[in-house]
C-alpha cells in the first residue's frame, strides 16, 4: 500500500469539489467551460459532413437512445443541432474536438474512430431517462495517452452468452477502452466452435460441477448473494450427471466482433497453450504426453509439443481463429507451464535433440518461437504473457505482463524494442477482492515508473482482467469491474495525470449512472472501524461509506444484514465486547458484501519481563505448499535466520511458508493497530493472542485489529504461506496516538 493504512480508513464524506461543472470519466486531455448550454429534446437532429459518417451518426443515435432514453435522429440538414466531420489534424487517430455552443454541439475527429470517442463522451454529458436536457457549453480537445486501453474477460472457469458479451462491450465503449480480450479456451472449458476438429465442444465446453461452480455455490449460501449463483441456461442434465457450459458458434463470434466494431473495439482472441489445454486434451487425448487429461502437481499437464500431431492440430486451430477476428494480433497465453512431462516424453526430448535445445525450459520458447511463425504466416502478430520473455522474444512479439514478482519483464522487453502491455495482479486484476486502497492502487498505478524514455515508447498500454473461477454471472462480472474500471479507463487515457481527490468526486458522480441503468457495483469499503476493535471502557461504533445513496445495516447475532435489519444512522457506543455485522445496500434494494467487526473489550495484556538475547526477529522459511498457516510448522524447515523487520524477504521466490517471531516495544499503557497484508493467507499473533486472521489462499488483501498494551515489550508472531510465487506481506503497527511505529527500531527477539 502506498500510505499508513490509518489513513486509508478514514472517512470519504468530504469530497473535494470536482473542477468540472460536467463529470466525465475519463477525463479529457482539454477542457474549458461557457455560461449557457444548448438545449437537446426529442427529436433533435444529428448531421454529417461526409457521407461515410452515415453508420456512425446512426450509432449515435441507437446508443443515445438506448443508454440516456433521449429521441434523436439522424438528417441530411446541415443545420443538425449535433453534426459529425472529419479533418481533426491530430497524430492520435482517435482524437476528436467537441464544442457545444448556442450554433449546437459540432464534433470534429481526427478519424472515424475519433468521432466513436466524442460519442463515449457525449453519453456521459446527457442524463438518464430525459427528453430534454441542457448540455454545458466547453470545448474539448482529446486524445488517447495509449492506443492498447484493454479490458479482459474470461468465458472458459464461467460462460457468458453473445448478448452479455455484448452488454460488456457497451460499457467499455462507455469509458474509451478499445481493447476485448476475450480468453476463450482453458482447462475449465473450451468456448469457440473450431469446425476442423468438433469435439474441442462438444467434449470440451460441457463439465461436471468443479470445484469452481462448488464455491460459487457456497459463497452464494454464505453471503446471501444471487449474484453467484449458476445460471440455469448454462446448465444441463446428461443421464445423471449435471453439467456446466457453452459456446460460441463461429456465427456468434463474428456477431460479436462486427458489434465491437461499431464500437471502436478491437478483439483479442486467446487460446491458451502449451499449458491450460485441458480442456481440448479431453476430447483428444494424443495432445498430451501421457495420452490423458489430468492436473500436475500444480498446473495441468500441458501439450506434447514434441508431437507432429499436437503442432498440426493447434496450426489448424488458429487458422481457423485468425478467420474470425480481423485484429492484427492474437493471444497464445503460454503461461504457467508445468513441464514435468516433457522431461520424461521420448517425443519431446527427441524435439530438444533435433533442435539441439538444452531442456525443456528451452523447448517452451521453442514452441512458442514456431506458434509465433505461423501467426505471421496468418498475417498476425503474437502476444503472449510475459512467461515468453523466457527463451528470447522475436522482434514482432508482444509481451502482457501480469507477474509483479517479474519487474524485469517489461524493462527487459521494451529494451530491446519489443512492445509491451501492462496489466499487473496486484492493481488491474479486478478478480481479486477490492480493499479500502484497491481502487485508490488502481487509480494511482503508472505503467512507466522507472523505466528510460526508451523503454516507455515501447509501451502501448494497460489492461484490467477479470478471472472468472468466482464470477459466474452478469451482476458478479459488473460488481468485480465496478468502480475500478473507472480508474483503468483514466489511466490508459490519461496516463500520467493523476489527481485522486478529484478522480473520486467523479467516481460519485457516476456512480448515479450505474443505479439510473441498474448497473451492479461493488460498494466501496465501509471504513471508520478495523475487522477487531479494542476498547477498555467504551468504543463509539463509527460506519462511513463514499457514497451518498447507501444505506448501512447491521446485525448482532451473527446472521447477514437483510434490509429489515437495523439501520445505522449516526456514531453510537459499546461498553461491552460485541460482534457486528455491517452490510451496504444499494438504492435498488440490493445488498453489498458483509463487513465482519468485533469490538472486544479487553484489559492491557501484560508487558514481558524476561532477557532478550540479541535484537533481531527470527524468520524461519517453510519448503511449503499450505493452505492454511497452521499447516506450515507440519513442512520441511529449510532455514532460519535473523531479521530485522517483518517483511518480504528480498530473495523470497515463493512456494513456501515464513514464521516471523519477536519482540517488539510500546512506551505507553495503550490501544495499538495492527495491519496484516499479504497475497495468500497470514495471521498475526501478539502475547499469544490472535489479532488478525487473514488465512486463505486469496490474492492481495489487507485486514486490521488492535490489542490493548500495557508498556513494555510485548511477542509478535506472524505467519504467511505462498502459493503462486507471487509473495506479497508486510505488517504495520499503529499507536494510539496514530503514529506508525518503524518496526525496525523496535523488535528484539
Amino acid at each position: 500500500m502506498k500510505k499508513a493504512f490509518l489513513i486509508l480508513l478514514l472517512p470519504f464524506l468530504c469530497l473535494a469539489q470536482a473542477p468540472y461543472r460536467v463529470s466525465i470519466i475519463p477525463k479529457p486531455q482539454k477542457i474549458s467551460f461557457n455560461e449557457g448550454g444548448f438545449i437537446l429534446k426529442n427529436g433533435s437532429t444529428v448531421a454529417v459532413t461526409d457521407a461515410s459518417l452515415t453508420p456512425l451518426a446512426n450509432y449515435l443515435v441507437a446508443t443515445i437512445g438506448k443508454e440516456n432514453g433521449l429521441d434523436l435522429k439522424v438528417s441530411k440538414d446541415a443545420k443538425a443541432d449535433i453534426t459529425l466531420s472529419l479533418g481533426y489534424k491530430n497524430e492520435k487517430t482517435e482524437a476528436y474536438k467537441m464544442e457545444v455552443s448556442a450554433n449546437g454541439i459540432a464534433i470534429t475527429g481526427a478519424s472515424p474512430a475519433g468521432i466513436l470517442m466524442s460519442i463515449a463522451t457525449l453519453r456521459q454529458l446527457i442524463p438518464v431517462g430525459v427528453n430534454q436536457t441542457k448540455v454545458q457549453f466547453l470545448k474539448i480537445e482529446d486524445f488517447p495517452k495509449y492506443s492498447y486501453r484493454g479490458a479482459h474477460l474470461d468465458v472458459s472457469r464461467h460462460f457468458y452468452s453473445e448478448d452479455e458479451v455484448k452488454h460488456f462491450l457497451d460499457l467499455m465503449a462507455r469509458y474509451k477502452l478499445n481493447k476485448f480480450h476475450w480468453h476463450l479456451t482453458d482447462d475449465q472449458g473450451w468456448r469457440i466452435e473450431i469446425k476442423k476438429y468438433p469435439l474441442l465442444t462438444e467434449k470440451g465446453a460441457w463439465r461436471k460441477l468443479n470445484n469452481q461452480d462448488r464455491d460459487c455455490i457456497k459463497l452464494e449460501k454464505e453471503q446471501d448473494n444471487s449474484d453467484f449463483k449458476l445460471p440455469k441456461e448454462h446448465l444441463k442434465i446428461v443421464g445423471n450427471d449435471k453439467l456446466y457450459g457453452g459456446f460460441y458458434t463461429q456465427e456468434q463470434i463474428k456477431n460479436v466482433v462486427k458489434y465491437a466494431k461499431e464500437r471502436g473495439i478491437d478483439v483479442l482472441p486467446e487460446i491458451d497453450m502449451p499449458g491450460h489445454f485441458m480442456a481440448a486434451i479431453i476430447g483428444y487425448p494424443y495432445l498430451s504426453c501421457k495420452g490423458n487429461a489430468h492436473m500436475g502437481s500444480t498446473f495441468s499437464d500441458p501439450l506434447c509439443v514434441g508431437n507432429p500431431q499436437t503442432l498440426k492440430l493447434v496450426k489448424e486451430i488458429y487458422t481457423e481463429v485468425a478467420g474470425l477476428f480481423p485484429y492484427e494480433y492474437m493471444h497464445l497465453g503460454a503461461d504457467e507451464v508445468e513441464r514435468t512431462n516433457w522431461k520424461e516424453c521420448p517425443k519431446c526430448q527427441a524435439k530438444v535433440k533435433k533442435e539441439h535445445l538444452k531442456g525443456v525450459e528451452e523447448l517452451q520458447s521453442w514452441f512458442v518461437h514456431d506458434m509465433e511463425k505461423h501467426f505471421n504466416k496468418l498475417g498476425k502478430k503474437l502476444i503472449g504473457w510475459d512467461e515468453i520473455l523466457d527463451g528470447g522474444l522475436s522482434p514482432t512479439a508482444t509481451i502482457m505482463w501480469w507477474r509483479n514478482w517479474a519487474p524485469k519483464a517489461i524493462p527487459t522487453a521494451t529494451e530491446q524494442g519489443n512492445f509491451a502491455i501492462s496489466s499487473p495482479c496486484f492493481e488491474l486484476y479486478f478478480d481479486l477482492t477490492e480493499g479500502p486502497a484497491s481502487l485508490e492502487s488502481a487509480y494511482l498505478f503508472d505503467p512507466l515508473k522507472g523505466l528510460t524514455p526508451k523503454q516507455s515508447k515501447n509501451v502501448i498500454g494497460i489492461q484490467g482482467n477479470l478471472w472468472t473461477e468466482t464470477v459466474p454471472t452478469v451482476r458478479r462480472a459488473e460488481h468485480q469491474y465496478f468502480p475500478r474500471i473507472f480508474a483503468l479507463s483514466e489511466g490508459a487515457w490519461n496516463g500520467e495525470k493523476r489527481n485522486w481527490e478529484e478522480f473520486r468526486s467523479r467516481v460519485v458522480n457516476e456512480i448515479e449512472y450505474l443505479d439510473a441503468k441498474k448497473i451492479n457495483y461493488r460498494v466501496p469499503n465501509l471504513t471508520g472501524f478495523n475487522d477487531l476493535n479494542v476498547f477498555t471502557e467504551n468504543e463509539t461504533v463509527n460506519v462511513n461509506c463514499i457514497l451518498p445513496n447507501i444505506t448501512v445495516r447491521y446485525t448482532t447475532d451473527g446472521s447477514i444484514p437483510q434490509a429489515n435489519s437495523t439501520k445505522y444512522i449516526a456514531p453510537f457506543s459499546v461498553s461491552e465486547s460485541t460482534k457486528f455485522s455491517f452490510r451496504s445496500f444499494r438504492p435498488d434494494g440490493s445488498g453489498s458484501e458483509v463487513y465482519k467487526a468485533e469490538f472486544r473489550k479487553e484489559s492491557y495484556s501484560k508487558a514481558y519481563d524476561g532477557a532478550f538475547l540479541s535484537d533481531g526477529i527470527v524468520l524461519k522459511e517453510y519448503e511449503s505448499k499450505s493452505k492454511k498457516c497452521a499447516e506450515i510448522k507440519n513442512s520441511k524447515l529449510v532455514k532460519e535466520s535473523k531479521t530485522e523487520s517483518m517483511e518480504m524477504p528480498k530473495d523470497f521466490k515463493g512456494f513456501a511458508g515464513l514464521i516471523f517471531e519477536g519482540y517488539f516495544e510500546v512506551k505507553t499503557d495503550g490501544v495499538y493497530t495492527f495491519e496484516l497484508a499479504s497475497n495468500d493467507g497470514s495471521m498475526l499473533y501478539v502475547d499469544g493472542a490472535m489479532v488478525i486472521d487473514n488465512d486463505g489462499p486469496h490474492g492481495n488483501k489487507a485486514k486490521t485489529g488492535q490489542k490493548a498494551l500495557a508498556k513494555g515489550w510485548h511477542k509478535m508472531v506472524a505467519e504467511y504461506f505462498d502459493l503462486d510465487s507471487g509473495g506479497n506481506f508486510s505488517v504495520k503497527i499503529k499507536s494510539s496516538d496514530d503514529k506508525e511505529f518503524n518496526l525496525m527500531s523496535h523488535f528484539k527477539n
